[in-house]
């Protein structure tokens, strides 16, 4: 576990989290289709989303990627994820990319999540710079960045390719290690 609240925790993704993650994936399909496509297509069934989580166990161990599972302390049910993405251990940079459960969305739930793990991976993995990739659009997500402690550095042209092959200029944000600069 790299967290605990009274209300949730946030451990790294396990074989054990496939019947959740599945449920949350497939019950919010309609929400997290736009910005998370390739996650929705690789586990549609509960099968395919025991071979995710087998793929991204072996991404984690090869330091390639990592997700996290947020858990609902109560109800021990999956309530979002997080997936740390575009690891460049040379310049220490990566990528986030998450969700969370309509249910819970607007309860702040996230921002504290995206810190925690932030304060993870750079105390813990040295990674110094963070970033988040969000369309301008997406306001949910360019506030969980901003309240995260991220700043906005850059518009990025046609960055992201939608479902039918639109693409999107997105919007940058960082986060770098205090003592970094």
């Amino acid at each position: 576990m790299i967290y605990s609240s009274e209300h949730f925790s946030i451990s790294l993704l396990q074989p054990k989290n496939a019947l959740q993650l599945n449920k949350l994936l497939v019950s919010n399909t309609e929400r997290f289709m736009k910005y998370l496509p390739k996650t929705l297509g690789e586990n549609t069934t509960l099968e395919s989303t025991k071979n995710y989580i087998a793929r991204k166990i072996k991404a984690a161990k090869k330091k390639k990627a990592f997700v996290f599972v947020i858990n609902d302390k109560h109800s021990r049910n999956i309530l979002g994820m997080i997936i740390l993405k575009n690891l460049d251990w040379e310049t220490k940079k990566a990528e986030f990319a998450y969700c969370i459960g309509k249910r819970f969305k607007g309860e702040g739930l996230m921002s504290t999540a995206i810190k925690a793990t932030s304060d993870y991976v750079i105390e813990t993995m040295g990674l110094e710079t963070l970033q988040i990739i969000a369309h301008k659009t997406n306001l949910p997500s360019v506030n969980v960045a901003l309240q995260s402690g991220f700043q906005w550095v850059e518009t990025l042209e046609d960055e992201f390719m939608t479902l039918n092959g639109t693409p999107l200029a997105m919007e940058l944000f960082e986060l770098s290690r205090p003592d970094r600069f």
